[in-house]
C-alpha cells in the first residue's frame, strides 16, 4: 500500500456534533437561527456599506469583505451540518468533503490575514490621520483584499493536493460536522506525519505573521492616542478599534485552538465545540460587534431605516 495511491473510500460518514437523537431536532433549530442571523446580518452590512457613502472609505470597504469571507465560510459547513440535523445517513462523497475542506481553509485563512490588514488600516487612521487619503487608496485597498485572498487559496491548495497525494481505505467515520482536514488526516491509511506538519507549519506562521502585524500596529496606535491631549480624543479613538480588537480575540482564540497544536495534544471532541464556535457563532457575532460598537454604522442604519419610512 505504501508504494501506491490507492483511495477505497468512495463517501465519509460525519458523525456530527453529537449522536444523541434527542438532540437532534433541538440543534437543528438552534443552529437555522444562528445561520439565519449570519446570513442577515453579514448581508445587511455589505449593503449598508453600498448605499451609504458616508461609509464608503478603507475601513468599511475591508469590513464588507470581512462580512462577505463570513458569509462564504459559514456557507461551507451550515447547510450540510443542517440537512444531516434531520438524516439518518450522514454521508458525503470523497470528492465533496474535499472540496468542503478546501473552502473552509481558504475563506478562514483568508479572514484571518483580513484581521490583520484592518489593524493596519487603524493604526494608519490614528497615527498619519493627514496622510491616511494617500496612503489607503481604492488601489491599496483593494491590493490589501487581494493578498488575502491569495493567502487563502495558497494556504488551502498546499493542504488540498497533501489529502489527494494520502491513501483511505477505510474506516472513513468522520468525528466532526464537516469534512475539515485534520479529523481526515486520522483516516488516511497512509503516513499522514508531513501532512500534520504542514498544517502545523503553515498554520502557526500564518497566525504568527498575521497577529505580529496585528500586535505592531496596535503598539503604535497605543503610542498615538497617548499622544493625544484630550480625554475626548483619546477615547474616540480607541473607540474605533475596540470592535476589531473584540473580533480579533474571538477568531484567533478559538482558530489556534484547533490548529496550532502537536496531535498529540490534539481532541476531536474539543475541536468540534471550537469550530461551532469560529464557523457559525463568530460570523453571527460580527455584524453585531461593528454596529453596536460603532457610531458611523449605527447612524447609516438610522438613515436608511428612516429613509424607507419617509413617504416620496
Amino acid at each position: 500500500m505504501a508504494g501506491s495511491n490507492h483511495t477505497g473510500v468512495r463517501e465519509f460518514i460525519l458523525i456530527g456534533l453529537t449522536e444523541n437523537p434527542n438532540l437532534q431536532i433541538p440543534l437543528f433549530l438552534l443552529f437555522t437561527l444562528v445561520y439565519f442571523i449570519t446570513l442577515v446580518g453579514n448581508w445587511g452590512m455589505i449593503v449598508l456599506i453600498w448605499l451609504n457613502s458616508q461609509l464608503h472609505s478603507p475601513m468599511y470597504f475591508l469590513l464588507s469583505n470581512l462580512s462577505f469571507c463570513d458569509i462564504c465560510y459559514s456557507t461551507v459547513s451550515a447547510p450540510k451540518m443542517l440537512v444531516n440535523f434531520l438524516s439518518e445517513h450522514k454521508s458525503s462523497t470523497f470528492s465533496g468533503c474535499i472540496l468542503q475542506s478546501f473552502f473552509f481553509a481558504a475563506y478562514v485563512t483568508t479572514e484571518g490575514i483580513l484581521l490583520s490588514m484592518m489593524a493596519y488600516d487603524r493604526y494608519i487612521a490614528i497615527a498619519n490621520p493627514l496622510l491616511y487619503p494617500a496612503i489607503m487608496t481604492q488601489r491599496v485597498c483593494s491590493q490589501m483584499v487581494l493578498a488575502s485572498y491569495l493567502g487563502g487559496l495558497i494556504n488551502s491548495l498546499t493542504h488540498t493536493i497533501g489529502l489527494l497525494k494520502l491513501d483511505f481505505c477505510g474506516p472513513n467515520i468522520v468525528n466532526h460536522y464537516f469534512c475539515d482536514i485534520p479529523p481526515l488526516l486520522r483516516l488516511s491509511c497512509s503516513d499522514a506525519h508531513n501532512n500534520e506538519m504542514l498544517l502545523l507549519i503553515f498554520s502557526g506562521v500564518i497566525a504568527m505573521l498575521t497577529l505580529i502585524i496585528i500586535m505592531v500596529s496596535y503598539i503604535r496606535i497605543i503610542i498615538a492616542i497617548h499622544r493625544i491631549r484630550s480625554a475626548e480624543g483619546r477615547l474616540k479613538a480607541f473607540s474605533t478599534c475596540a470592535s476589531h480588537l473584540t473580533a480579533v480575540t474571538l477568531f484567533y482564540g478559538s482558530v489556534t485552538f484547533s490548529y496550532i497544536q502537536p496531535s498529540s495534544q490534539y481532541s476531536l471532541d474539543q475541536e468540534k465545540v471550537s469550530s461551532v464556535f469560529y464557523t457559525l457563532v463568530i460570523p453571527m457575532l460580527n455584524p453585531l460587534i461593528y454596529s453596536l460598537r460603532n457610531k458611523d454604522v449605527k447612524d447609516a442604519a438610522r438613515r436608511s431605516i428612516w429613509w424607507k419610512r419617509t413617504p416620496t
